[in-house]
């Protein structure tokens, strides 16, 4: 019983010294580390960021000291909990013992009232027995008085908890601007860790996400990855051939609901699926050859268009599932790709950069890996990621580095929902991969691996 007192003025003391300010100590570091980045199904982007320990109100001694006062209260609180449990088991034990006292006790004493009649050495064996029990009554006692002693401490714990839950709440009233502003500069360092988000390499892909189910079983859709932040518009295209029709929607609500909200006639059949939307314009092949066009969404009519040197078209060099896929244009984190194969580069995959106003190639780089052995790609940071099929089973086989100019085999599984991929492409303002599976149009979450610098860092 005296340990169980000891326990209790411990935990008192431990609080009270929760009140000394000089044992506060506040150690701030800067520097953020975000290590992927998501979407979640309604669209929005999700940065996982590992960021250093914090405090908004870390300069705000009376709201440190509340916290760590209420802290130690919550903490005392679970302690008194477990030691009020244990107490009430012994003290449910010690009753069951006390009863059977009382009842051996009134053997006893009839036993005593005819002890002429019993043999000494039964007496001197019930005697021992009461002998060992006497000695639990004043432990009986004393369980009493501790557990109307917990039950007091249960009280005063959960009062002094509401009381400094209230005070915690007023002063978080009083201090409601200055708590508005941090959160506000946080949002901002947090926006800036967002901006240095630039590049990372592939990790993983997840999904997919279904946005819609419409169109043939091949097509494109796409949103615009240099557009603001308020410029949510989708451009759909169905087919990968006989087709010069732009769908336009304001918003992923609006193409979910199929609220169109313009249409373009462009000049020529596109080919293949595999078109992109930069910096407000399309990108696209021109049906039964190698010219690229350069189609601007503002003014309605053609900006460029520019052949693409010894590059395959019209089923020369497809992707694994044929459709004109030979000229694949993308773009990334760096700028405008088109992604083909040569009869120089014996119909292995040739990376181009190109110049998104002429079209003209700024740079190639030359891989090992066939173009119709592959079932997709796109660009991540100057990386091209291939996919070794476009049906079930189909995984991030094959990577292409520009800026190293070197290339390695990965294992980057993913789940192809709708057993055939006609188009997949790499959105670096979401960060997520846009795929036309089997007529559903599709979302991929990808994780990306980045490393980020802060100002402190040399």
């Amino acid at each position: 019983m005296q340990a169980t007192s000891n326990l209790l003025n411990l935990l008192l003391l431990s609080l009270l010294a929760g009140l000394d300010p000089s044992k506060t100590q506040i150690s701030p570091k800067e520097g953020w580390q975000v290590y992927s980045s998501a979407q979640d199904p309604d669209g929005r982007c999700i940065c996982t960021v590992v960021a250093p320990e914090q405090n908004l109100c870390s300069r705000d001694a009376k709201s440190r000291q509340l916290r760590q006062l209420l802290e130690k209260v919550q903490n005392m609180s679970q302690s008194i909990e477990v030691l009020n449990l244990r107490t009430q088991r012994d003290f449910q034990y010690v009753l069951k013992m006390e009863t059977q006292m009382k009842g051996l006790k009134a053997k006893f004493r009839q036993i005593e009232d005819d002890r002429k009649t019993l043999m000494t050495k039964h007496f001197q064996e019930l005697k021992e027995k009461m002998d060992e029990l006497l000695p639990l009554i004043p432990v009986l006692e004393q369980y009493k008085t501790d557990a109307k002693l917990i039950t007091q401490f249960k009280e005063e714990i959960r009062n002094l908890s509401a009381v400094l839950t209230g005070i915690q709440e007023e002063i978080g009233t009083y201090d409601y601007e200055e708590l508005h502003q941090r959160v506000l500069s946080l949002e901002t360092r947090l926006r800036d860790c967002m901006k240095k988000l630039t590049c990372g390499k592939l990790m993983k892909i997840t999904g997919p996400i279904t946005v819609k189910t419409s169109g043939t079983r091949f097509g494109a859709w796409m949103t615009d990855p240099l557009a603001s932040e308020k410029n949510n518009r989708v451009w759909y295209m169905d087919s990968y051939t006989n087709n010069k029709i732009v769908r336009e929607y304001k918003s992923i609500a609006d193409f979910v609901s199929g609220a169109e909200s313009r249409t373009y006639n462009l000049p020529f059949k596109w080919a293949g699926t595999n078109h992109v939307v930069y910096n407000g314009s399309l990108y696209f092949n021109k049906y039964q050859s190698n010219i690229i066009i350069k189609y601007s969404f503002d003014v309605g009519r053609v900006l460029a268009q520019r052949s693409l040197e010894y590059a395959g078209f019209h089923n020369v060099y497809p992707y694994t599932w044929g459709g004109f896929s030979d000229i694949d244009l993308m773009a990334d984190e760096i700028g405008l790709w088109a992604v083909y194969a040569t009869n120089q580069n014996a119909g292995n995959i040739v990376i181009s950069q190109l110049n998104q106003d002429t079209l003209e190639v700024m740079k190639s780089w030359s891989t090992g890996y066939p173009k119709r052995s592959a079932g997709e790609s796109f660009m991540i940071c100057g990386t091209l990621y291939v996919t070794n099929s476009h049906l079930t089973g189909a995984k991030v086989y094959y990577s292409y580095s520009t800026k190293t100019s070197t290339y390695e085999y990965t294992d980057i599984p993913f789940h192809n929902q709708y057993f055939h991929i006609s188009m997949l492409d790499y959105n670096a303002r979401d960060r997520a991969l846009y795929a036309w599976n089997n007529g559903h149009q599709v979302l991929f979450n990808v994780t990306l691996f980045h490393i980020i610098k802060t100002e402190d860092d040399t």
